[in-house]
């Protein structure tokens, strides 16, 4: 399998921006061959997946979703918080979601942080950030209080099927997480 990953990333990103170069350069071909698919902004299959912006997760390979088959909300950890939250309500609310799936994964790098980076900023730029960076040490008990999170929202319509899981990077599987 050909992968990005595989592809010499020699200057890349130091010269001038040749990665955003690249990038609008393959829209371009994808829009030559582009057809509108005729459809709306509400998933098929009714569900929002959160997860973590690894780019090792390719999601829709690993979940066998196809296009516009769900709501994809990624962010550093596939943590809930209330930006997610926010997501969620438009999800739902306005978009027909019913089901939330929360997909955190091994060796996630808000295991190897602590909230010190935020100190880490301030010390560097002269100003706090207001967000939390959520930062973890048990990635099982991290789902957990990402779906309680969702579960006691009361702003989302649907909480009766939340479910978690952990992507294990090198093998591919997801491991469901009880949430007791």
């Amino acid at each position: 399998m050909t992968t990005s990953a595989s592809v010499p990333t020699e200057g890349a990103i130091s010269d001038g921006g040749r990665v955003t170069d690249r990038l609008v350069k393959a829209n371009e071909q994808y829009a030559a061959a582009f057809t509108d698919p005729g459809m709306d902004a509400r998933p098929v299959l009714h569900v929002a997946v959160v997860a973590c912006m690894d780019a090792r997760l390719d999601l829709h390979a690993a979940l066998g979703l196809e296009l516009g088959d769900c709501h994809t909300i990624r962010n550093a950890g596939g943590v809930v918080t209330d930006d997610v939250i926010r997501s969620l309500t438009i999800s739902q609310r306005k978009l027909g979601t019913r089901s939330v799936v929360l997909i955190h994964h091994t060796g996630c790098g808000l295991e190897a942080i602590t909230e010190d980076f935020r100190t880490e900023l301030e010390m560097e730029v002269g100003q706090r950030p207001a967000w939390a960076v959520e930062a973890f040490r048990d990635v099982d008990q991290d789902v957990r209080q990402s779906m309680q999170r969702v579960r006691t929202s009361p702003f989302l319509l649907h909480t009766d099927d939340v479910r978690g899981f952990v992507f294990d990077v090198k093998t591919g599987l997801l491991r469901e997480i009880d949430p007791a």
